[in-house]
C-alpha cells in the first residue's frame, strides 16, 4: 500500500494530526496539557497508570500469562542486564521487582513457548520460566552466539513466526556505508559490503542451541539500515519492520536543515525472504511518495530511484522519530476499533537538530487481513514534558517497548526514566 501521508506532512508543525481511517477515531486534542503525573496525554477513549518507575535504562519488553513484566536494560543495574516487575496485589502497581542477567546488557526481549528470550549485542539466550516464576529458575540457553560484534546500531530486536523461526535485526555499523564515515562529500562504497552480514534481518531456527550467524543463519531481508521496531504479522502471516533512516542530509550534502529534518522518512516495510529494502542505495520520500537516490550513490536532491527491486514502505512517517517498537495488537483490552492492528513507538532522535525534536509518540496503524487500511493516528504524546524539546536529552521520557498483557492492556516502557505505563480502554 502506498499512500501520501498528509499528516506526516504537517507533523512538524503540528502537535498532532488527525489520520485517514477506515473507521472513524478521535485523534488527541492538540489544545490539551500533558498530565504531568502520568508523563504524557492520550487519545480519547484511552486510560493509563503507572505501573512501575524508575526501573533503569529500559528497552523492549514482554509480560507471561502469570502477569510478570520483562524489561531489556542497556545500562546494567548494579551488573544485571534484566528487570522483572509483577503486581503481587492486584493494585495495577508493580510491589515486586527483581534484577537478573548478571554482566548482560541488551535490548530484546520476548516470550514463546514457555521461554523467556533476552538479546545482547551478540547472542540470543533463553531460560526456561517455571510456574511461578519471576526470576527464572532454569539455565540458561544459548540460541545464537557470535553475532559480529560493532558499536553502531548493535542492538538485535528479534520476533518469532509460527513455524519455529526468530527473525534478528542485524543493523548496519554506518550511516550510509561512506568511504569515510559520516565526511561531507565521501562517496558510498559500491556495492556495499556491510550488506553481506549487516543491515538486514537474519533467520535462525527458534529452539536449536548454539547457532552462529556464519553457519546456521539465513538473510531474510536486507537494504535495512535499523530494524528497531518488528513483529510478525499473523493474519498476513508476514514479518513487518520499521527502520532507523540515515543521517545528516543537511551536514553531509547540503540540504536544507527543514528538509534534512523531514528527510529520509522513518519506514514501515512488510519483508519477505530475499527481499531488499534500499538502504544505502536510496530513502523513501513519504512527502512525495518516491523513493529517491542517496547523495552517496550520485543522487542529486529530487533524483526518483525507480529500480523495481526495493521494496516500497507499508507507510513512510517523518524523518528521525526513531521507531523503536513495532506490536500488533490481538486481545480486547484496548478501545473498541483498536484491535488486529499495529502499535508503533517513537523514541525521537538528534538529527532533527537545530529545529525542534518530534516523535516521542505513539501511534495506531489500523489493519485488516493483514494490510495497512488507513493512515497513522497518535495515541499518545507529551512524553517529553514539553513540546518545544530541542535536544532528547532533555527529554523526561522517551518511549521504547511494547507489549500486551494476559488481560489485553497495553505496556510501555521508557528508555531515560525507566518507567512502565499500562495503557487501557476507559
Amino acid at each position: 500500500m502506498k499512500t501520501i501521508l498528509k499528516t506526516a506532512m504537517i507533523a512538524s508543525t503540528m502537535l498532532v494530526a488527525p489520520a485517514l481511517q477506515a473507521f472513524e477515531m478521535q485523534a488527541i486534542d492538540e489544545n490539551s496539557a500533558i498530565d504531568e503525573n502520568l508523563g504524557m496525554r492520550l487519545a480519547p477513549g484511552f486510560k493509563a497508570s503507572i505501573f512501575a518507575d524508575g526501573l533503569g535504562y529500559l528497552r523492549h519488553t514482554a509480560v507471561s500469562d502469570e502477569g510478570v513484566l520483562y524489561a531489556g536494560l542497556y545500562r546494567p543495574n548494579e551488573g544485571m542486564g534484566i528487570v522483572a516487575a509483577k503486581d503481587t496485589n492486584g493494585d495495577g502497581k508493580a510491589d515486586q521487582i527483581e534484577y537478573f542477567g548478571e554482566g548482560m546488557q541488551g535490548t530484546g526481549v520476548d516470550i514463546r513457548n514457555g521461554y523467556l528470550y533476552f538479546s545482547t549485542p551478540t547472542e540470543v539466550m533463553r531460560w526456561k520460566l517455571n510456574a511461578g516464576d519471576v526470576v527464572p529458575s532454569g539455565e540458561k540457553e544459548v540460541i545464537i552466539t557470535d553475532m559480529i560484534p560493532q558499536r553502531s546500531h548493535r542492538a538485535k530486536p528479534f520476533t518469532f513466526d509460527n513455524d519455529g523461526n526468530i527473525y534478528v535485526n542485524i543493523g548496519a555499523p554506518s550511516n550510509a556505508c561512506q568511504e569515510q564515515a559520516r565526511s561531507p562529500g565521501s562517496p558510498g562504497i559500491m556495492p556495499c559490503p556491510q550488506l553481506e552480514n549487516q543491515g538486514g534481518i537474519w533467520r535462525f531456527s527458534a529452539d536449536q542451541l548454539g547457532q552462529t550467524q556464519a553457519e546456521h543463519g539465513h538473510r531474510y531481508a536486507t537494504g535495512v539500515r535499523n530494524a528497531m521496531a518488528l513483529d510478525w504479522n499473523d493474519d498476513a502471516n508476514a514479518l513487518f519492520f520499521a527502520s532507523h533512516g540515515r543521517d545528516s542530509l543537511a551536514d553531509l550534502w547540503g540540504y536544507s536543515v527543514e528538509d534534512s529534518a523531514e528527510l529520509p522518512s522513518e519506514e514501515l516495510h512488510m519483508a519477505s525472504d530475499g527481499s531488499n529494502h534500499g538502504w544505502p542505495y536510496t530513502f523513501w520520500d513519504h512527502q512525495q511518495n518516491k523513493r529517491m537516490k542517496a547523495p552517496e550513490y550520485g543522487g542529486k536532491q529530487g533524483d526518483v530511484d525507480d529500480n523495481p527491486d526495493y521494496k516500497d514502505p507499508v507507510l513512510g512517517f517523518p524523518g528521525h522519530w526513531a521507531p523503536n517498537d513495532l506490536l500488533f495488537v490481538e486481545g480486547n483490552g484496548l478501545p473498541d476499533g483498536y484491535q488486529g492492528g499495529a502499535f508503533l513507538a517513537f523514541h525521537g532522535s538528534w538529527n532533527r537538530a537545530p529545529l525542534l525534536q518530534r516523535g516521542y509518540n505513539v501511534v495506531y496503524i489500523p489493519f485488516e487481513n493483514g494490510k495497512a487500511t488507513g493512515d497513522y493516528t497518535i495515541v499518545a504524546d507529551g512524553f517529553p514534558g514539553t513540546f518545544e524539546l530541542k535536544s532528547p536529552r532533555d527529554a523526561k521520557h522517551r518511549p521504547m517497548g511494547l507489549a500486551e498483557g494476559p488481560n489485553g492492556a497495553l505496556y510501555l516502557t521508557s528508555s531515560v526514566s525507566g518507567r512502565i505505563w499500562r495503557i487501557e480502554k476507559e
